[in-house]
C-alpha cells in the first residue's frame, strides 16, 4: 500500500503526521463534551489520548488496513487545532481511504476543517486512492458541509446510521 504519511500544507494550515508526543496538547483541545454530540462517547483521559496516540503510530495488525492521522495545526503559530485521518483499506476494489475529522470548538466556523479535509482529498486523490469516503449522522450539518466542500457527495447508503458520502470517481 502506498501513501506514506507526509506533511499537507495549506494556506493557512500545516497537517502534521500524528506522533505520540502530540497528545498532551491535544487532550486539552479535544476535552470537550460538544465534539461528541454527533459521535457519542465522551472525552478521553490524558492517559487514554496517550496509550490511543501510541497504538495510531503503531498501526494496526491487519497488513491490508493502514491508519493515517495528522495534527492540524495553524501554520502562523503551530497551534493545534485538531485532526483529520484516513483508513486505508486495501480490497478488491482497489484503495479505499475512509475519512474523519475534528476540529476543537474554539476554531470551528472558520473553515479550518474543510481547509483541511479538502487538502486531506486532494492529497489522497494524488496518491492513488480508487474510493474515498466519509461517514458522517445525518443530523451533524457542520460535517456534511464539510465533507462537500471537499468535493464528497452524499449517497443514499447507511453505515451504523450515518449517510455515506463519497468523492466522486
Amino acid at each position: 500500500m502506498a501513501l506514506d504519511p507526509a506533511a499537507i500544507t495549506t494556506e493557512r494550515l500545516s497537517l502534521e503526521p500524528l506522533r505520540p508526543e502530540d497528545a498532551d496538547e491535544m487532550a486539552v483541545l479535544l476535552d470537550d463534551e460538544r465534539l461528541h454530540e454527533f459521535i457519542g462517547g465522551r472525552p478521553l483521559t490524558l492517559i487514554d489520548v496517550r496509550e490511543r496516540y501510541a497504538a495510531l503510530a503503531a498501526g494496526p495488525a491487519d497488513a491490508n488496513i493502514r491508519w493515517l492521522n495528522w495534527i492540524v495545526r495553524r501554520r502562523d503559530d503551530s497551534q493545534p487545532l485538531g485532526s483529520v485521518q484516513a483508513t486505508l483499506t486495501n480490497g478488491k476494489g482497489g484503495l479505499t481511504a475512509h475519512l474523519a475529522w475534528v476540529i476543537g470548538t474554539e476554531w470551528q466556523n472558520q473553515g479550518f476543517a474543510s481547509e483541511a479535509a479538502g487538502a486531506l482529498v486532494e492529497w489522497l486523490r494524488k496518491g492513488g486512492a480508487d474510493t474515498i469516503l466519509a461517514n458522517i449522522h445525518p443530523d451533524h450539518r457542520a460535517s456534511a458541509g464539510v465533507a462537500r466542500r471537499a468535493g464528497l457527495e452524499p449517497r443514499d447508503e447507511r453505515r451504523d446510521g450515518e449517510q455515506v458520502w463519497r468523492a466522486p470517481a
